[in-house]
């Protein structure tokens, strides 16, 4: 191990309760960690409460880097501030984000719609941005973060590129779910696609991302949304976010992209591939339309990461895209979503089909992985 990976010590350092991952599908344990102090340009923060994403369960599933932290929806309180922090002061609300603005690169400065910051983009090693250590540990040994974030602690510290002050007035236990999910969902409808009124929309995977997508469709006046999933207890709930059709792949005896095409008169104007399985997004391009068929994917695979498609599918005029976030800049963007929800605009709390404590965080990881859930929200220790 590197010595640069060796987490920081000081005076300031706390003790809390963390889960821990200790290695890949393992149960998380809870244990008590030693968190350093916030460094320059970096905010400590007491997490008020976390959701579990998807997102983090396949990185549990199959990601090499352990021990870990996990989570990455989070909301909080900020604690404490590292040297050079003008923005955030202690007491100040907050939203964790897993891919920071840095608002001053060329991505960031860029005026077009694109949150891709080269100084705060996804970090995938397990350390902090700005020096490549970690700031948990276990008597000295490094425990690594997750996604700049490791929301699944009582505190943790992440760059102050990577967290969004909110109002007060806000409830945190509500709003986490903008960190990732709901935003990602959101976004992928209106910044990524641009999803237009009257238009034709399906949604292959209907957890928390899908649904927000066809809630984003929905407030944008599309006239059809078809979602698409093999588990047929999610249909009923489906219609309460805009799905007007379900599809479940089970029960046809076409291949999906043909029952697409006939009920939407040769394809949909925008299809989304909400699943993380890179063999589906074939299925979404062949399920739009010829000309200006667009193609969104959003998921995250746990298994082969390379799409192969026929480049016909091109020729004919359909559009991949790929979406981190929603396209949203984090700290440019988000306050606004806060903002509608509050004016309530969107939804959010119809998301959250269970409140856990935290020493039950276990039990949301069973939940997702029975298909039971949307989101989990998971209560910190007051």
């Amino acid at each position: 191990m590197s010595s640069s990976m060796e987490p920081l010590h000081n005076d300031n350092v706390i003790t809390c309760k963390a889960a821990v991952a200790w290695g890949p599908g393992e149960p998380l344990v809870l244990e008590e960690v030693q968190l350093s102090p916030p460094q320059p340009n970096e905010i400590r923060i007491k997490v008020v409460c976390t959701s579990l994403c998807r997102s983090d369960f396949t990185a549990w599933e199959s990601q090499a880097i352990f021990p870990r932290i996990f989570g990455h929806e989070g909301s909080g309180i900020v604690e404490s501030i590292g040297g050079g922090v003008t923005e955030f002061e202690e007491g100040d609300h907050v939203l964790t984000v897993f891919t920071g603005e840095c608002r001053t690169c060329r991505q960031c400065t860029h005026t077009r719609k694109n949150n891709m910051c080269q100084v705060l983009g996804l970090e995938r090693r397990g350390v902090m941005h700005s020096d490549q250590r970690t700031r948990f540990s276990i008597k000295g040994k490094p425990i690594y973060h997750y996604c700049a974030v490791s929301s699944f602690s009582e505190y943790t510290v992440v760059h102050t590129g990577c967290a969004v002050k909110v109002s007060p007035a806000a409830p945190l236990e509500k709003i986490c779910l903008l960190s990732c999910g709901v935003a990602a969902g959101l976004g992928a409808a209106w910044n990524v696609a641009d999803v237009s009124e009257g238009s034709t929309v399906v949604i292959f995977g209907l957890g928390t991302v899908g649904l927000s997508v066809a809630q984003g469709a929905k407030l944008r006046g599309a006239a059809q949304i078809i979602g698409v999933d093999s588990n047929p207890e999610k249909h009923e709930k489906a219609k309460a976010f805009g799905i007007t059709q379900f599809i479940n792949p089970n029960d046809c005896k076409e291949p999906i992209q043909q029952v697409v095409k006939s009920i939407t008169n040769g394809g949909a104007d925008y299809s989304f591939e909400c699943v993380g399985d890179t063999g589906m997004i074939t299925t979404a391009l062949q399920s739009c339309c010829d000309g200006w068929g667009l193609t969104v994917t959003l998921g995250v695979p746990k298994v082969k990461p390379e799409i192969s498609a026929h480049y016909g599918l091109f020729l004919s005029g359909r559009t991949l895209k790929g979406s981190l976030f929603g396209g949203w800049k984090p700290k440019s963007q988000l306050p606004s979503l806060v903002d509608m929800y509050m004016k309530q605009e969107i939804k959010v709390d119809d998301f959250i089909t269970h409140n856990l404590p935290f020493e039950d965080i276990n039990t949301a990881f069973n939940l997702m992985k029975e298909g039971k859930c949307l989101r989990c929200v998971i209560h910190m220790p007051k």
